[in-house]
């Protein structure tokens, strides 16, 4: 099977010229969507100190977790939900995680305001917000780079769909699993712009290529970036929301934390006018046609998050 590319994007960061960056990024993009990129600058010393506190709270009891349940959380739709809380495509995963987003007040909207953090691991919170800045900074250079590789202005993104972003942030937690136990994460595509993903020490997740499935098992110093479906959308068909899912086959427990970087809430995303025809290439995995979506992200996110947590869809839409 093939690999997917690894990408130094530090000149997206340090002032050199990027170009070469941005042609990897396009080739990956119109390929499987899907890249590592190394050169980030994220501090090792953050990710190891959210990594311990993680564990330190995926060790306690789970009626000790359920007290920052996602119920907790309302409309901001964050907090912990117990391993086969989460669907996707309407099977229930096999995982527990902590849903997190952009540390804001209240203001009305579906999935906006402050997190729950464990009052048992204290560290937790600290280390989440911390990551929270620094992985927008990262974003913001990856999708530099993305403009670049579209020829359009380096900031483009940073000035229009990212000037306030959506940003949602999660930690999932796999328990060991056998082979027909089912799967951690079900085939599905990400909704947005971006996601970028640290994994820890341990395989699981697969992409689907053009080549068939392949394994994206974690390489030190790296985040598995990929594109979502506002980026699909954003390009008519040009770059690829790909299907992705997750086993843990290690014998191990499992710790993955993905970030996500999207339009903003009221942000409506219709194809680049120099893109706006699909390339006449593959079909989706789920048949859906993207061109048909009309309206801002908002909408579109909260018809995705509604089929993942059912159960609170009422309470986020009221």
């Amino acid at each position: 099977m093939g690999e997917l590319p690894v990408i130094d994007v530090s000149p997206l960061f340090d002032g050199r010229s990027a170009d070469g960056a941005a042609r990897q990024i396009e080739a990956a993009c119109v390929d499987s969507g899907f890249f590592y990129i190394s050169g980030h600058g994220v501090p090792a010393e953050l990710i190891a100190r959210m990594d311990a506190a993680a564990r330190r709270f995926f060790a306690l009891p789970d009626e000790v977790k359920m007290k920052i349940s996602m119920a907790r959380g309302g409309r901001a739709w964050r907090g912990f939900f117990p391993v086969g809380g989460e669907l996707t495509s309407g099977r229930p995963d096999l995982k527990e995680g902590i849903y997190f987003g952009a540390e804001r007040e209240p203001d009305g909207r579906p999935l906006s305001g402050r997190n729950l953090f464990p009052d048992e691991v204290p560290e937790l919170g600290a280390a989440v917000l911390s990551y929270l800045r620094v992985m927008t900074e990262v974003a913001q250079g990856v999708l530099r780079g993305v403009a670049l590789s579209l020829e359009l202005d380096e900031d483009y993104f940073a000035t229009g769909y990212t000037a306030d972003p959506t940003i949602l942030f999660r930690i999932f937690h796999y328990p060991p699993a056998a082979a027909d136990d089912g799967w951690g994460v079900g085939e599905h595509t990400d909704y947005g712009l971006l996601t970028l993903l640290l994994q820890d020490d341990n395989a699981g997740l697969q992409v689907h290529t053009t080549g068939g499935w392949v394994d994206a098992p974690p390489i030190p110093g790296t985040f598995v970036c990929n594109i979502g479906d506002m980026l699909d959308k954003l390009t008519g068909g040009h770059y690829r929301s790909t299907p992705h899912r997750v086993r843990n086959e290690s014998g191990r427990e499992r710790l993955s934390f993905p970030f996500f970087f999207d339009p903003g809430w009221d942000s409506e995303v219709p194809p680049l006018p120099s893109l706006a025809r699909r390339d006449g290439g593959r079909a989706r995995w789920d048949g859906q046609d993207l061109r048909a979506f009309t309206g801002p992200y908002g909408d579109y996110l909260l018809g995705k998050v509604g089929k993942v947590f059912p159960q609170l869809r009422a309470d986020v839409l009221d």
